[in-house]
């Protein structure tokens, strides 16, 4: 099923980092086509020792390649190029952890709930910890620049999309390219222009 790397083994796995609220990570699941897709995927921390959640929102890719394969691997990025991309276009490799990701882990994915929301179709996904890794370790920093991608790709991504208003989305658009060219580097401001490429806006 799986053709990854390997590392803790199932019985001892466990996410490779401490999530709280919702984590924005990058997916890879392994498609009919034998190629690695990237999607972004945002985590939801376990309640109560509950586990940790996904929800995936209409008949995407990674929808379909979780119900095929019950698996994939959560990857922890912090280039915004690397994250844009895995957002708002179609992008495959051969191998299923980026060399970008400081951080992975191998999960399987259960469906553990369903529905519609302004038209648009949702599942819920349990994510099993089945092995991980922690590729490097730096200093962190905080980077409103950021920031500001990640919610660009959200708002973006929702653009044309029933039960979300045009202006808004516009507008909000409009503010976090502000905010990038106020705070953020060079590596924030080419994710910006994918998020120009890849969209409507």
């Amino acid at each position: 099923m799986n053709d990854g790397p390997r590392s803790e083994s199932d019985a001892t796995a466990e996410w490779p980092v401490s999530l709280s609220g919702v984590t924005e990570t990058i997916v890879t699941t392994l498609g009919p086509n034998g190629l690695w897709n990237l999607a972004a995927l945002g985590v939801f921390a376990d309640d109560e020792n509950g586990p940790a959640t996904a929800r995936t929102w209409g008949n995407t890719r990674t929808r379909r390649n979780f119900h095929r394969q019950g698996e994939g691997y959560v990857q922890f990025v912090d280039d915004p190029v690397v994250f844009t991309d895995a957002a708002l276009s179609i992008t495959e490799r051969e191998e299923p952890v980026l060399e970008s990701a400081s951080a992975w882990v191998r999960v399987a994915a259960e469906p553990i709930d369903s529905g519609s929301d302004d038209g648009t179709e949702w599942e819920t996904w349990e994510l099993r910890p089945l092995e991980s890794a922690v590729e490097s370790t730096t200093v962190p920093t905080i980077d409103r620049g950021f920031g500001a991608v990640i919610e660009a790709t959200v708002a973006a991504s929702r653009l044309g999309v029933d039960g979300y208003d045009e202006t808004t989305l516009r507008d909000r658009l409009d503010y976090y390219a502000s905010v990038v060219d106020r705070a953020g580097g060079p590596r924030e401001r080419e994710a910006l222009e994918r998020v120009r490429e890849h969209s409507e806006w």
